[in-house]
């Protein structure tokens, strides 16, 4: 089992066909044609509706940014996420100028995902897959194995071990999530 990293850096963005921002995918599981679990990055520069994916659920945060109102509720940095159907495809309205974002989609019958703050442990017992992204870096400590992660991260691994896995931010305070999956 190894920890595979990617930053928002090493991707270059792809614009959106309706102009209104771009997206980094970060990454596309377990293949970029037929994913299960995809994780990007997106910067927003202008007031429209998501993007419809039927059978997907999402998970949206604003990074940075003024923030934004998603389903009638202002989100901003640092203010947790949020979790909806990827058919609803809700107007997103920019509070204050262009935000960057965090999008995770999973296909509701490829198994299950969950997303949760990584500000406590994770046993990833019974997962195949178990990822980290952190805004501000860190470190992700799996058992003995320490894995040094930059801003703008996503780490992950295939088979994890049922150890304890723990994220430290040291005390930068950004978001990070823990996402698992698994097949049932």
């Amino acid at each position: 089992m190894s920890w595979m990293r990617i930053t928002a850096d090493e991707v270059a963005p792809t614009a959106w066909r309706n102009g209104g921002g771009r997206t980094r995918e970060l990454l596309a599981w377990p293949h970029v044609a037929d994913w299960k679990v995809r994780v990007s990055i997106a910067d927003i520069d202008r007031d429209g509706p998501f993007s419809a994916f039927p059978g997907v659920d999402r998970w949206f945060s604003v990074l940075s940014g003024g923030g934004v109102i998603l389903r009638g509720r202002a989100l901003k940095p640092k203010e947790g996420i949020v979790h909806f159907a990827g058919e609803d495809a809700p107007n997103c309205v920019l509070i204050d100028g262009p935000t960057q974002d965090f999008n995770a989609m999973h296909r509701r019958d490829a198994g299950v995902f969950r997303v949760q703050p990584a500000d406590r442990p994770v046993i990833p017992h019974g997962a195949q897959w178990l990822g980290l992204f952190t805004q501000d870096g860190g470190m992700i400590i799996h058992g003995h194995r320490s894995v040094p992660l930059a801003p703008h991260t996503l780490a992950w691994c295939e088979s994890p071990a049922s150890q304890s896995c723990v994220f430290d931010d040291g005390d930068r305070h950004g978001p990070a999530w823990w996402l698992i999956w698994s097949e049932s």
